[in-house]
């Protein structure tokens, strides 16, 4: 982040939290499917996973504790309604699509090319969305 505009809001990390309904499946998911390490886990209900230079946060379901007294923690309700996804850039789309697909992904459709760019998505077990895209330059 960049300190100079803001130095007193020093951050050295940003961590997405997604709340799943099976911890077991979920870490089987991320681990084996997209290739994500577990860094940590907390008493069965919260687990840090390293991905991509980046940070996720499993958590099972929850209610209000006393630091956020109105907020709820669900798993999405909706699959077809989404608040957030996730893309990833990648070299290939049909190679990468073939490998998750091989290791157990399940794609909503196959690649799809449009202009210069070509992608396809997929959801974890809870419904959470990802893409997979690549852009090709003209």
């Amino acid at each position: 982040m960049n300190t100079d505009s803001n130095p007193g809001f020093r951050v050295s990390a940003l961590t997405t939290l997604l709340v799943v309904s099976d911890m077991e499946q979920s870490k089987s998911f991320y681990v084996e499917v997209l290739g994500a390490k577990i860094f940590r886990e907390y008493g069965g209900d919260s687990t840090v996973l390293e991905f991509l230079g980046n940070w996720l946060l499993l958590v099972t379901p929850g209610g209000p504790t006393p630091d956020k007294p109105e907020t709820h923690f669900i798993v999405p309700e909706d699959k077809n309604a989404i608040s957030h996804s996730f893309t990833m850039r990648v070299d290939n789309c049909l190679e990468s699509y073939e490998l998750l697909k091989s290791r157990g992904a399940r794609f909503i459709t196959p690649p799809y090319t449009r202009g210069a760019e070509t992608r396809c998505f997929f959801r974890d077990p809870d419904g959470h969305l990802f893409e997979i895209s690549e852009y090709r330059q003209s």
